[in-house]
């Protein structure tokens, strides 16, 4: 029967914060960033990093079942897939992300009864603290989560800069453009697109010094403003990645509608999420995050393609499309 579940795969599912833990502790810890350096056996891994002998080959050898070390001839080492992703050297690090969810999503999706029952937020709200105002108030700890979010949209990014016809058009704004991944993505690709990113001002020495760093500071550059309260940028294409999910159904809409009012005449707005599926089946990591959203927002929520190309034609987006770019992201276009 199409769709049958084993009881074997039902106890693994319950089970699989297990594994996800294992991860995360590894990530915290830094397994894969010590072992980026050189191989090593148990002991000196487990010296390393300080941890206490009892369960420390089994911790290892977990990794090693995960998928996440190799072991040979007594020495762990990372895949190739960890020693890209998850060494904190590396600028494809994508541990930022998973460190935020170790340190805080991890004990709040404990409470996801309570935010089904109750409809309400289970982060630090509970706690009489805002998550987003302390970490906009700390300038190391908002550059590691802003620089968390590029590589978590890195591969979504680089199939943007690849797949949408920018030969078409001159300029490119993103909105809520963090350390500025996909400005810096589209421009590394297309020599004749300037333009950069719109976000809040703490943002700005952030995504400056990531666009020097590409040498792109003549082509790209900050936008200040915050897009509730402020106009857009005026450009040729707007983008949103990650953003829209944020917030409920009004401000959605809201939001879209300051994008076709800021585009000119076939102009083009680029919506990027991990889009649930039409039939609402498949793609379980968009539906989750949506439930994600429930955790940390008081009205945010994951949507469909069909849902984002109806609400760009109600604001008056002459022609959409939707597009898969890479695992589980895809990409709405609307044409002004």
């Amino acid at each position: 029967m199409a769709g049958e579940v084993t009881p074997d795969q039902i106890m693994q599912l319950g089970m699989a914060f297990w594994g996800s833990k294992t991860l995360l502790s590894a990530v915290e810890l830094g397994v894969f960033s010590e072992l980026a350096k050189q191989p090593l056996d148990a002991e000196a891994l487990q010296s390393r990093l300080g941890l206490h002998p009892r369960s420390t080959r089994d911790f290892f050898d977990a990794l090693v079942a995960l998928g996440m070390l190799d072991r040979r001839n007594g020495q762990y080492s990372n895949t190739p897939e960890s020693d890209l992703f998850l060494d904190r050297a590396k600028p494809t690090y994508l541990g930022g992300w998973l460190e935020m969810v170790n340190s805080r999503l991890y004990r709040f999706w404990g409470n996801l009864t309570e935010g089904l029952r109750t409809g309400l937020p289970q982060n630090e709200v509970k706690e009489g603290k805002n998550f987003f105002e302390d970490l906009y108030s700390d300038p190391q700890r908002l550059k590691g989560f802003l620089s968390s979010m590029t590589g978590l949209s890195m591969g979504a990014s680089r199939k943007i800069a690849a797949q949408f016809p920018w030969n078409q058009y001159q300029t490119f704004i993103d909105v809520g453009s963090a350390q500025s991944g996909l400005a810096v993505q589209v421009a590394l690709a297309h020599e004749h697109i300037t333009g950069g990113g719109f976000d809040l001002p703490v943002t700005g020495p952030i995504f400056e010094a990531y666009v020097q760093s590409f040498g792109l500071s003549s082509r790209l550059r900050f936008y200040p403003g915050n897009f509730f309260s402020d106009p857009l940028p005026k450009t040729q294409v707007l983008s949103m990645g990650h953003i829209l999910h944020d917030w409920n159904l009004e401000e959605k809409k809201m939001l879209i509608a300051k994008a076709y009012e800021a585009l000119p005449q076939s102009g083009a707005l680029i919506i990027f999420e991990s889009l649930i599926d039409d039939e609402r089946r498949s793609n379980a990591l968009g539906l989750l995050m949506s439930l994600n959203m429930l955790i940390e927002l008081p009205g945010g929520f994951d949507y469909t393609g069909a849902d984002c190309t109806a609400w760009l034609r109600e604001a008056g987006f002459r022609e959409t499309r939707v597009e898969h770019l890479i695992g589980a992201d895809s990409m709405v276009v609307g044409i002004k």
